[in-house]
């Protein structure tokens, strides 16, 4: 019987071998070099790329369906495209803390920060706690990933009180001096998407917004005018005021 077991997970693992091959084959049918010049004007590291558009990448996904461990061994291939898929088709309940330290130290464009947190990452058990801590970490598309979290959270988590993002409010301020580009939009960005959550956390948003706009830093005032520009924009007013 153990045996049996271990023969049919050697199979298994086999296939999923097998299958991760045919998927990196196909990717590398699909490689675009135009459109790889075209990612490196946006900020998307060349490296490992093959160009394949996100809708070609979606395909894919449809005819993959779900699963953590050809999930690991997409990402474990370094392919740009094999990651995105790696992200779309990982299974929340299955990422361990463990695997989100080792992918996170894996980010090296803010298309994979930015697809991983958004399709996978906010949707685990670790999200919040991550969201804090990686907002600390020095590496650029770590922290990047800090915030990111925060922002997809304020879409993402329906259920979710206004006290589980009240306590982003700080690590927003505290960081809002980080004039790397990468940093600072994703820190706007977790500021924005907080601010358009509610009424009540608009209002914080906006206190803040004001806080950092006094801290002499050319990053902050960035952060702070963009954000105050859309929290307080009458279109923004409006949709909060409809949902109360």
């Amino acid at each position: 019987m153990v045996a049996q077991v271990s023969g049919r997970r050697r199979r298994a693992k086999l296939e999923e071998r097998n299958q991760c091959q045919e998927i990196l084959k196909k990717l590398e049918s699909l490689s675009d070099p135009a459109a790889v010049a075209g990612m490196t004007r946006f900020g998307i590291n060349p490296r490992n790329t093959y160009g394949v558009s996100i809708p070609k990448l979606r395909k894919l996904v449809r005819q993959i369906g779900r699963s953590h461990r050809l999930a690991q061994q997409l990402w474990s291939s370094g392919v740009h495209e094999a990651r995105i898929l790696a992200a779309l088709i990982d299974s929340p309940e299955s990422v361990s803390e463990k695997q989100m330290e080792n992918w996170v130290k894996d980010f090296d464009s803010w298309d994979i920060c930015d697809g991983c947190c958004g399709n996978l990452f906010d949707k685990t058990e670790f999200a919040y706690s991550k969201a804090v801590a990686w907002s600390e970490r020095r590496a650029e598309f770590i922290k990047r990933a800090g915030f990111v979290l925060m922002a997809q959270l304020a879409v993402h988590d329906k259920l979710a009180n206004d006290k589980k993002f009240i306590k982003f409010f700080p690590v927003i301020r505290r960081e809002a001096t980080d004039h790397r580009n990468f940093v600072k939009k994703a820190v706007n960005w977790a500021l924005r998407q907080i601010g358009k959550r509610s009424r009540y956390l608009n209002q914080l948003a906006i206190k803040a917004a004001t806080e950092i706009r006094r801290i002499d830093s050319k990053a902050a005032r960035w952060i702070a005018a963009d954000a105050l520009r859309e929290l307080t924009s009458a279109a923004v007013q409006m949709r909060l005021r409809m949902r109360h």
